[in-house]
């Protein structure tokens, strides 16, 4: 045998064996199947739904319920004489072909059983759950109109009993209970005609229209007790406490309480029209805007009433702080004329002061006209108090600025003494720079220094001729005479300048003629004593420290490291 048979005998087999194994696996899938269908088909059976029909029958359903029956009836009667019969014929024949394996036959069949079967079951679920609810229909309605004629009983016996409660929604409210009066016996009459349907569908009703009354009569209650009790309590005592306040002197400006109390009255006659109308959620809305403003006049009732104790207690306390700062206002604008006659007041003190006491006499006059409208009865205490307590704080402002103001201009003469002593002083410091460098016997000082000396001794005059006068500004001395120290200052360094730069000069000089053979060194000795005749120190100290330096590098830094050492000491 060759290797190609051997391949195509190898090849057969495992074709086969394929092939077996197929339909094996289609058998036993196929079989699954039709279990399947099986278990649907019993499931339908074991809803007995022929002997629900015989009971739903004796029942002597009517109307709805009879129609819904005769519906699902036909429904059933339908699959169970033509739809699950074939089904039933079909799966026997699919399970005998694919027992002898005519896998293709039973495949057809077994899909055609499917197409029926599971459409079929669904119908039959549904009518089963149709069936069980009319068969329990009468059972449940009972209970349920049981529970709610318990409930209605109830709840009608308490409305009669407190309609009192209820004011003028009291014949709406029997209207309802009227209405679900007749919706019992409706349920009733249904029921006994076996529309068990229909009859659930009015208990529904009957079941809702119990709750929203149920939840209605407690907000109508509140309503009618604010409306008729606590809304009439408390206008009854607002219009009585506010009687009673005017004839105690209080004044009221703000609101027309009795004007008010009335409006709110016709508000009162307009919500009643809400409540006997049952319209709860706008009557709550209403009672809260007549609640609002009930209260808006308690508060000012209240906030005159509070008031009253402050402004009593607080009236003589007000006119002696009062007229105390009048006469601190009046003795500053005084102190200040007096002072402005010697210094000028820079910052509008004086002004400001004016000002001030002005202040002060329109819170007297106020305070003058606040008591005399408590005197005759006119006196809006809230207002008076609010006045008061911003006159309090004012006040307050007012004597911190005035002993600010007072406490600054009586620095001036102290600063006019300070500014004097500083004249002298500066005076002396000058002379003893110009008797110094007058010491040193220099061959003259440069024209820096004598614009600077100048300038300094100028500025001296001039400040002490400002402090002669019969009227001075401090403030304007006071900037010079920091002007002119800090000039001073610049003149003492630049005399220290000319000195170190003189003796310097002279040193180093000295020093150079080591080297006075050197034509370079003799030209600067040359230059450098013409600059020093000129007057032109430091120039001069330049020209000669150079020169030495080249002929001798670091010569001149310890000559004048020697000589500012010896300075120090």
């Amino acid at each position: 045998m060759s290797s190609i048979q051997t391949i195509i005998i190898v090849a057969v087999v495992i074709l086969i064996i394929v092939v077996v194994a197929s339909m094996l696996l289609i058998n036993r899938k196929q079989l699954r199947e039709v279990e399947v269908i099986d278990a649907a088909l019993n499931e339908i059976e074991e809803m007995h739904l022929e002997e629900d029909i015989k009971r739903l029958n004796k029942m002597d359903l009517a109307g709805e319920s009879l129609t819904t029956l005769n519906t699902w009836r036909k429904s059933y009667k339908e699959a169970s004489t033509k739809k699950l019969p074939r089904v039933q014929k079909l799966v026997e024949e699919a399970a005998n072909e694919n027992a002898t394996y005519k896998l293709f036959k039973a495949r057809k069949k077994i899909k055609e059983a499917q197409q029926i079967i599971k459409p079929a079951l669904e119908d039959a679920r549904n009518t089963k759950a149709v069936f069980t609810e009319l068969l329990e229909s009468n059972k449940e309605n009972q209970i349920q109109y049981d529970a709610l004629i318990k409930v209605y009983r109830e709840l009608r016996k308490d409305v009669l009993a407190n309609s009192f409660e209820y004011g003028a929604a009291i014949d709406q409210i029997e209207d309802q209970l009227a209405s679900m009066e007749s919706d019992f016996e409706e349920a009733k009459n249904l029921s006994s005609q076996g529309d068990h349907v229909e009859a659930k569908r009015v208990l529904s009703k009957i079941r809702m229209s119990l709750a929203a009354l149920q939840k209605q009569l407690p907000k109508i209650k509140e309503g009618y007790q604010q409306l008729e009790v606590v809304f009439q309590d408390q206008l009854k005592e607002l219009s009585n406490v506010y009687k009673k306040m005017i004839s105690e002197k209080y004044y009221i400006t703000k609101v027309d309480v009795l004007s008010r109390i009335k409006d709110i009255h016709d508000q009162i006659d307009s919500a009643r029209k809400l409540l006997s109308e049952l319209k709860v959620d706008e009557l709550a809305n209403e009672n809260k805007k007549i609640s609002s403003e009930i209260d808006g006049l308690y508060d000012v009732l209240a906030k005159e009433y509070k008031a009253r104790p402050f402004v009593e207690k607080n009236q003589s306390k007000m006119l002696a702080l009062i007229s105390h700062q009048q006469t601190a206002s009046k003795k500053l604008v005084e102190k200040l004329q007096h002072i402005d006659e010697s210094y000028e007041l820079t910052h509008g003190e004086l002004e400001k002061s004016k000002e001030l006491e002005k202040e002060v006499n329109n819170m007297n006059r106020q305070y003058t006209v606040d008591t005399q409208n408590i005197a005759d009865g006119k006196g809006v205490y809230s207002a008076i108090q609010d006045s008061w307590l911003e006159m309090l704080d004012r006040l307050r402002e007012i004597d911190a600025e005035q002993v600010k103001m007072s406490t600054d201009v009586d620095g001036l003469y102290d600063s006019e003494n300070v500014a004097n002593d500083s004249i002298k002083h500066f005076r002396q410091e000058v002379s003893l720079v110009y008797r110094r460098l007058e010491r040193r016997s220099l061959p003259g000082n440069p024209d820096s220094f004598i614009q600077m000396y100048t300038l300094v001794v100028n500025e001296i005059g001039h400040v002490s001729d400002e402090l002669s006068q019969v009227r001075i500004n401090m403030e304007k001395i006071s900037n010079e005479l920091i002007q002119i120290s800090d000039d001073v200052e610049r003149l003492k360094r630049e005399a220290n300048d000319i000195i170190n730069s003189a003796n310097l000069v002279e040193l180093t000089m000295q020093y150079s003629n080591k080297y006075a053979d050197k034509d370079s060194i003799k030209q600067a000795q040359k230059k450098a004593m013409q600059l020093y005749d000129e007057y032109n120190y430091k120039e001069a100290l330049d020209t000669i420290a150079t020169a030495i330096e080249k002929a001798e590098p670091g010569s001149y830094q310890r000559l004048e490291n020697t000589y500012y050492s010896e300075q120090k000491e």
